[in-house]
């Protein structure tokens, strides 16, 4: 029966406090759960933006996410292993979750990624994506429950993945849910220069790797996920099944455009070139044979182009050094706005813009040059876009133009 439904059967049957209640009990959780509609993409040119602080005092803040429970609150990765709340525009000062105890931070590792369940309202469950030094340095893929609204149990966690890591870099982190409904992970190729091990184009490992995996079932396996049957490479015994897509080096951010589902990841180069790849199931983004659009100079001069995938965009060495991959903007604070991507450099402290039609890039924007070491971006539950100052420990929300 529809709520509505349910909702005119109780006011005709019920005395009215129970209807009262009842229809309280209803309209909640429709209540919790709306979210803004994304915008339509805008003409072709792109604006001007400003930044408004929302938070400070943050400890090398790395990631930034709306929970999905109606409540408007922000959730942060700071970077030694604690999650953080922003709530009304101030930062909580209890931590939701704290894994500095087992988190390896500094450099490329941390607490690097964040992922809620779609049903977080109701399960209470989420992901992240932390590296270890315990029993040699990993890479752990791990399951929490909320104890409540304010903080995570933390013996709750679960392990899905631990990867094993040879180097201490291009670790990758990032987490999300795709709209199939299965977690997305980010993984780096293992570190060192030039991927030594070959792990980019290897299929038997997990490194290099987009890795899709379906964490509402449970495999005969003992593994706590399955594998979604159109993963690109099931049925083949010589790959992982757990990859969706390959030929990655260190993915800096991955998100999903909120109205066309096109799927973004920022790949950071090796020593000549930074790239924006679309992703799609099965792919080939041909590291290390080729760095960005060109053939990896320490590895190949030459290279075969052939079954691999080219990004859509890239910047060249010294413009940039190591890029952020933001999100698509699809709110309505900035209307012209609407359909860029936004992405950044956090050496060069540089930002831009994109317009993707699906084919193509229609037109890029520079912005003037920021003061923030912009680590990561995120997106509210209106798909207001922020980003976060990892020197500076500060979460700015992205506004129109005085």
């Amino acid at each position: 029966m529809t709520t509505v439904l349910r909702i005119r059967h109780l006011l005709h049957t019920g005395t009215r406090l129970a209807c009262l209640l009842a229809c309280l009990a209803l309209c909640a959780p429709l209540a919790a759960q709306t979210q803004e509609e994304p915008c339509r993409n805008a003409g072709n040119d792109i604006p001007a933006i400003a930044f408004r602080e929302v938070v400070r005092g943050l400890d090398a803040p790395l990631g930034i996410y709306a929970v999905p429970d109606g409540s408007g609150r922000l959730f942060v990765l700071e970077q030694r292993g604690t999650i953080r709340i922003i709530e009304q525009g101030k930062l909580v000062t209890q931590p939701f979750l704290d894994l500095r105890e087992v988190v390896a931070s500094g450099g490329e590792k941390g607490l690097l990624g964040l992922a809620f369940h779609p049903r977080y309202r109701e399960n209470g469950i989420f992901f992240v994506d932390y590296t270890t030094e315990r029993g040699g340095l990993h890479t752990i893929i791990a399951r929490f429950k909320r104890a409540d609204a304010n903080r995570a149990a933390r013996d709750s966690e679960v392990v899905l993945l631990r990867i094993k890591q040879p180097y201490a870099n291009h670790n990758g982190g990032q987490l999300a849910f795709g709209p199939d409904g299965y977690l997305y992970i980010g993984m780096g190729d293992g570190g060192a220069a030039n991927d030594p091990h070959g792990n980019g184009q290897k299929l038997d490992t997990l490194l290099g790797k987009l890795l899709r995996l379906d964490i509402d079932k449970k495999e005969d396996s003992g593994r706590h996920y399955a594998i979604p049957r159109d993963n690109p490479f099931v049925g083949r015994n010589d790959a992982r099944l757990e990859i969706y897509a390959v030929g990655l080096r260190n993915p800096w951010r991955l998100s999903f455009d909120a109205l066309t589902h096109t799927l973004y990841v920022a790949d950071v180069g090796q020593d000549r070139v930074e790239e924006i790849d679309v992703v799609t199931k099965g792919g080939n983004y041909g590291w290390n044979i080729m760095e960005g659009d060109i053939c990896t100079p320490a590895v190949n001069k030459n290279c075969e182009h052939r079954g691999l995938i080219l990004p859509i965009a890239t910047y060249r060495h010294p413009e940039g050094f190591s890029i952020t991959g933001g999100f698509v903007y699809r709110g309505r604070a900035i209307p012209t706005l609407c359909g860029t991507y936004l992405y950044a450099d956090y050496v060069t402290r540089r930002m831009w813009g994109l317009r993707y039609d699906g084919k193509r890039v229609t037109a890029q924007r520079e912005w003037p040059k920021t003061r923030y070491a912009i680590s990561t971006f995120g997106e509210d539950a209106q798909h207001e876009l922020y980003i976060a100052d990892h020197s500076g420990g500060a979460i700015l929300k992205i506004v129109p133009a005085p």
